[in-house]
Formats: C-alpha cells, sequence, structure tokens
C-alpha cells in the first residue's frame, strides 16, 4: 500500500541531501510531494526539473493562484524537515505567509500526523520564543523527533549537516500511522 508523505523543507544546509532523503522514503513505500520555503527552492534551484522528475510531482513553494486545481494528492502524513528557527516560529505563531507554513497550520487542524525535526543552532533556541514555539506545537499534537537520535540543537554556524537525523525522521513520520 502507498502512502503520501508531504515531505516540507526549509533553507537549512541539511535540504542539500533531499533527493537521498526522497529516495529512503520511497524504498519505504511513500508516494513523496516535495515542498520548500522559497529559500530553500532557491538554494535547490538547479536541482528542481530532476526533484520533481524523482517524485513525479511538481516541487511546491508558493501558494496557489485562487481557483488554481491541486496536483497533489491528499497526504496520510507530513514531515517538517529540516525545519528553521522560522519556519517553526512562523508556524507556532500562524503565520502562514510561506506557503508549507499554511499547509502545516491547516493540516493540524485536520488532525494530520505531522513530525518535524528542526535543524537550529543554540544560539537561536536559547530565544525566549523558541520554547514556546515548541510547547505550541506540541501541544496540538505535532511530533518533535528529538533528544537522542534525533534533534539536538548544533552549536555556532552551519552544524554539520551530514550528522542530521533524516533516518530517525522518516521512521518518526512512519511510526505516527
Amino acid at each position: 500500500m502507498t502512502r503520501t508523505l508531504y515531505l516540507f523543507s526549509s533553507a537549512a544546509p541539511p535540504v542539500f541531501d533531499i533527493a537521498r532523503v526522497i529516495e529512503e522514503a520511497q524504498a519505504d513505500g511513500w508516494d513523496v510531494c516535495l515542498g520548500l520555503t522559497p529559500t530553500a527552492a532557491r538554494w535547490l534551484q538547479e536541482s528542481l526539473d530532476g526533484l520533481a522528475a524523482l517524485t513525479g510531482r511538481p516541487v511546491r513553494w508558493d501558494h496557489p493562484f485562487p481557483g488554481e486545481p491541486d496536483v497533489w494528492p491528499e497526504p496520510d502524513a507530513v514531515l517538517v524537515a529540516p525545519a528553521t528557527f522560522a519556519t517553526v516560529n512562523a508556524w507556532a505563531l500562524g503565520l502562514t505567509d510561506e506557503w508549507i507554513v499554511g499547509v502545516v497550520a491547516e493540516g493540524m487542524g485536520k488532525g494530520l500526523p505531522i513530525a518535524m525535526t528542526p535543524c537550529v543552532g543554540s544560539a537561536l533556541t536559547a530565544h525566549p520564543q523558541w520554547e514556546r514555539s515548541i510547547e505550541t506545537l506540541r501541544s496540538a499534537g505535532v511530533h518533535l523527533v528529538d533528544g537522542e537520535g534525533g534533534f539536538v540543537p548544533h552549536g555556532p554556524g552551519w552544524g554539520e549537516h551530514s550528522a542530521y537525523p533524516w533516518s530517525e525522521a522518516l521512521k518518526a513520520v512512519a511510526d505516527l500511522l
């Protein structure tokens, strides 16, 4: 049985591994639809056609025009990874300027299974809004992939993206079903 996964990614270095992650998810039986923040789409601009070919669906990063038909099937689950400080806080506050944030905000109201794996440095997680945002999302049913084997804030700079817990994130979203 094929399940549909919306894989939503923000602009953080682990997004450069997204083709490999899509292939892993497909090997696990997921039909993957890839959504990006506008900055992540800009970072991956040269790969967007290849990623669309890999998923068999257009890569999305912007709000559709009113009345435009949706070309993606309904999701069985959503994985937001990597989720940046900006994406997490906008989502928790309901600020839906970015398309993927609007979809996951609405998905919470629909009761969709949603997992999130941040990619945020310790300097930003020290900001007082961070814990409020995490608590808001957790209390709304979003599963945070953190702790041992999951998200741990990295030090200054971008951190080592090869250590990002993609496998744990994919496992967590599958476990939600």
